[in-house]
């Protein structure tokens, strides 16, 4: 299985996510690879139901509600309720948030790019395009439903 595309892909994933977490560890303390993603996506479609992010994360909605305490005690996240369901928690960046999210995304762009840039045959911005067409490719549903 080791010379087959799915698994390449795999280690792929997990060798760039651990590089991540090193640079951040190196550039932004205790931020983990995880965290910026959670962040991020906040970021990208906040305000945000503890529900509706589980789901953009692809995580369970107590993944979520486990992580949200750490990053509200850090002064990164808002956790309000909803005036119209007093049940629901909403979720937003703060300021430091948001910051944290822009900077760290920007420092793992810049490395990630100049690391690959560095490596011969290969073309960073068709490879993204190319990444950005499979992942668009991929169904969102079990076949047959």
């Amino acid at each position: 299985m080791a010379d087959r595309f799915t698994s390449t892909l795999h280690h792929l994933v997990d060798a760039v996510d651990a590089h991540a977490d090193r640079l951040l560890a190196a550039h932004h303390g205790d931020l983990t690879f995880s965290q910026l993603v959670f962040l991020a996506v906040l970021e990208d479609t906040q305000p945000q139901d503890v529900t509706r992010l589980a789901a953009c994360l692809g995580v369970s909605k107590a993944a979520v509600s486990k992580r949200v305490p750490g990053l509200v005690a850090r002064g990164l996240v808002r956790a309000e309720p909803d005036p119209a369901n007093a049940r629901r928690v909403v979720l937003s960046l703060t300021e430091a948030g948001a910051r944290l999210a822009r900077d760290a995304g920007d420092l793992l762009d810049r490395e990630l790019t100049a690391l690959f840039a560095g490596v011969p045959g290969v073309d960073v911005a068709r490879t993204h395009a190319d990444l950005q067409a499979m992942l668009a490719a991929v169904p969102t549903t079990a076949p047959g439903r």
